[in-house]
């Protein structure tokens, strides 16, 4: 019988990585695969279980980095670098670990922070889908045992288990608004529970086909004594809500990021993306900038490079600011409209891939066909900031 390799979970390496653990890994996909997404100081050694290695590598080459120290071998799902670490073992090199689940498993890792918010009352917790930068939250009180979720992703149980470590059950279940870069697990939640589904009322122009509950601007959710507003904010699209919790912590979706704001081309289009731009810069001065400097922001996202670095702050660190600090250090803020609307309209990213299936999976127009669909369409950063 050959030798087993070891083999390590995507929760065990986060933590080897997060330790500073002495390693390489090394990325055995294609090469256009790990340019537009991959783990941060990874390696690109393209093999193939029949083809061999890629590119320009070598076994000796190969050999030669192995000598360096240990290898964490990962690929999209387990099997070319099962492979890879194999050949390395039969070439005499044994401290070969691989990755079970490959990237596949990496885009649905998650991590917690629990805010302190000063109040014996009030719950506050921001579940971090690590790889894709996606941030959702989960707000409650403690004395009323009950919570709400804000943005879940598709991996719904990781937000419903917050809730009941913290001895909360999940009373209702929202979302900021239409989104372009992930599957929803919104809906899906509030299903499986029996609770409401919130959007903002403005959801009914998206063409959004399932039930929901539609909050008006102004309007105001209470979980015991909590409460959460809702506070339109067009600009990112034309459905965007923020929620206001306490009156201190704001949710602001993809409307304003600790790093950036929301870019407004994925549904208005290229052509109309001015449009967008316009209702943000005045949802951004008339509704956002007039609160409180003390008000915490915390965004629905945090930018993710294809290297799998954060735009701020670390995987397990929380992502937010307060409104102050924005106005100081975020030079969008501080544009005048006509500047500001050529920057977000004329100067865009490139776009979330299969976005526009993704909007349509998310309005109820289209289904996911199976969980491999689901994550070939999701796997890579989001990529929903100007």
């Amino acid at each position: 019988m050959g030798k087993l390799l070891h083999q390590i979970t995507v929760s065990e390496l986060a933590d080897e990585l997060d330790a500073g653990a002495s390693f390489t890994v090394v990325d055995t996909r294609p090469p256009e695969s790990f340019d537009a997404w991959h783990i941060a100081g990874a390696v690109n050694v393209p093999y193939h279980p029949v083809d061999g290695l890629g590119g320009d590598w070598d076994w000796e080459r190969v050999e030669e980095l192995a000598a360096e120290g240990p290898i964490v071998a990962i690929c999209g799902k387990g099997l070319s670098s099962t492979s890879f670490g194999f050949a390395l073992s039969t070439r005499g090199y044994d401290d070969v670990t691989v990755v079970k689940g490959g990237m596949e498993d990496w885009s649905k890792l998650y991590e917690l922070v629990e805010l302190e918010t000063g109040d014996d009352d009030l719950y506050v917790a921001q579940v971090q889908r690590r790889a894709k930068g996606c941030l959702g939250y989960v707000v409650g009180s403690r004395s009323a045992r009950e919570a709400v979720v804000v943005d879940a992703t598709r991996q719904f149980h990781e937000f419903e288990l917050v809730a009941a470590d913290a001895g909360m059950t999940v009373s209702g279940v929202l979302d900021t608004h239409v989104h372009a870069d992930h599957v929803s697990g919104g809906r899906a939640l509030a299903d499986r529970l029996g609770v409401p589904y919130y959007l903002g009322e403005h959801a009914t122009d998206r063409d959004v086909q399932y039930d929901f509950t539609a909050l008006a601007d102004g309007e105001t959710l209470s979980v015991g004594e909590v409460e959460i507003e809702a506070r339109y904010a067009p600009g990112h699209t034309s459905d965007m809500t923020n929620y206001l919790v306490d009156g201190r912590y704001l949710l602001t979706g993809d409307t304003l990021f600790v790093e950036s704001v929301g870019r407004t081309e994925l549904q208005f289009g290229d052509a109309d993306a001015a449009t967008g731009a316009e209702l943000l810069y005045e949802t951004l001065h008339e509704r956002i900038l007039s609160l409180p400097a003390e008000t915490r922001i915390l965004p629905g996202h945090v930018s993710v490079a294809a290297d799998g670095t954060y735009g701020v702050a670390s995987p397990g660190e929380l992502v937010g600011t307060t409104l102050g600090e924005l106005r100081e250090e975020l030079a969008l803020l501080e544009m005048d409209e006509e500047t500001f609307v050529h920057r977000i309209a004329d100067d865009t990213p490139e776009k979330p891939p299969n976005y526009e299936r993704v909007i349509a999976i998310n309005t109820g127009r289209e289904s996911v066909g199976d969980e491999e669909e689901a994550t070939v369409l999701e796997l890579g950063p989001n990529n929903c900031a100007a």
